[in-house]
């Protein structure tokens, strides 16, 4: 088991997490929510119900182990726990971001796939499916979710919002700031007309190109390794 000291460095984050969503206008009032798997454990610190995310602190936020059961914090998990448990059941997260932000709930209310325009969307997985409607909090929902996420870290939920995972919380939070601006991207495109999208050779070869040259890290100029 876990230390106090560690359960409390998670819980922390996971505050901060929702926080940080929350000022990004990615959530709104206590609709969201957020979770991090305690390294090494079957247990997750989960937002609780009913907290205003802007204001989320350490208190807010309670750890549970693999049958939903709290074991540290005071307040009844977030609703949406099944979500949660079901992804990371999935395999391969360390944490998930359920926010309602606008254009990336806008874009679940209208299309069944959010095509891809940009290549940074290929970050996501590629085109983001959106999770068929099930009434918030439900095991259908998470089933649907957890299909959606299949071979993607981000998925749309049918007129309610969107999910991403990754390794870690940091990873999480910049997915769904990446896939926010993908669907506003999307929106804006479809306002000035059928927006251009990527094939299937087109992604493959922007893959290869961000294999080939290092996309996205850093790394010594020619000179500096001379």
């Amino acid at each position: 088991m876990p230390t106090d000291a560690a359960f409390d460095d998670v819980r922390d984050d996971v505050a901060a997490a929702a926080r940080r969503l929350a000022a990004e206008g990615l959530l709104i009032g206590t609709a969201g929510n957020v979770s991090a798997r305690l390294p090494g454990t079957d247990l997750v610190a989960v937002t609780a119900t009913g907290v205003v995310l802007g204001e989320c602190a350490v208190e807010h936020i309670s750890v549970v182990d693999a049958a939903g059961a709290v074991v540290a914090g005071d307040l009844a998990p977030t609703s949406e726990l099944d979500l949660h448990r079901a992804v990371y059941a999935s395999g391969g997260a360390g944490a998930i971001v359920h926010t309602h932000a606008p254009y990336a709930t806008a874009v679940a209310c209208a299309v069944d796939v959010l095509p891809v325009l940009h290549y940074q969307q290929l970050l996501l997985g590629g085109e983001v499916r959106v999770a068929p409607y099930a009434t918030f909090g439900t095991p259908e929902l998470a089933a649907h979710v957890a299909a959606a996420l299949e071979g993607r870290s981000a998925a749309l939920m049918a007129n309610h919002g969107a999910v991403n995972h990754a390794a870690d919380l940091g990873a999480a939070v910049d997915g769904a700031l990446l896939l926010e601006w993908c669907a506003r991207l999307y929106v804006n495109a479809s306002r000035l007309g059928e927006p251009r999208v990527l094939d299937e050779a087109q992604q493959a070869a922007v893959i290869e190109a961000a294999i080939a040259r290092s996309y996205g890290r850093t790394r010594p100029s020619a000179e500096g390794t001379a």
